[in-house]
Formats: C-alpha cells, structure tokens, sequence
C-alpha cells in the first residue's frame, strides 16, 4: 500500500495509472480527444477531420474505450463516439496547460 495524500494505492492501481497514461502516449489518439472535445463524432467523421483512413481510427477508439476515456452509441447506422466524462477534458486541459507554461 503507498500512501498518496488522500489516496492509498496498491500497486495494481499503480500500474493501472501506468497502463492510463500510457494511452495518452500516441498522437492519434490525442487527436482523436481533441476532436471529441468539440462534438460527438462518427469514425467516418474522425478520419476526414484527421485525414486518416476510417481503419486506423477504428484501432486507435478501441483502445481508447478500453481506457474507458471515450464511449460510443449507435445512430442508426453510425456509431457516434464521445468523450467518457468530465475527468477526461480536465486530464486534457491539464496537459495542455502544462506544456504551455
């Protein structure tokens, strides 16, 4: 058990936040945040944005799921896909203000 301030992490959750960040670790997936940040999107809609084919983006939201940092629903015959939630826009914004100091 490591004590954290207000947390007490075992060392599985250690390498799950390892295993976390690591996700933010690829440019494609950054950029696939960005433009969730705006609007829900489709894979088809992410890939004209990205100029990437709709199979690279395919791969790179499933990881993204995974991490639980996005998460989908179908339109009619789309899947549109969103940001998971407010934590993942202030991890975002924090990264973004950290780099820009």
């Amino acid at each position: 058990m490591i004590d954290f301030g207000e947390y007490e992490l075992e060392s599985s959750d250690l390498s799950d936040l390892a295993e976390l960040f690591k996700v933010f670790g690829d440019s494609t997936r950054i950029s696939i945040m960005f433009a969730l940040l705006k609007q829900e999107l489709s894979v088809g809609e992410i890939a004209d944005r990205l100029e990437m084919n709709a199979s690279a983006i395919s791969h790179q939201l499933r990881v993204l799921k995974q991490a639980k940092l996005i998460k989908s629903r179908r339109s009619g015959k789309n899947i549109i896909y969103e940001l998971a939630d407010e934590h993942v826009v202030t991890i975002i914004k924090q990264g973004v203000d950290h780099i820009l100091e």
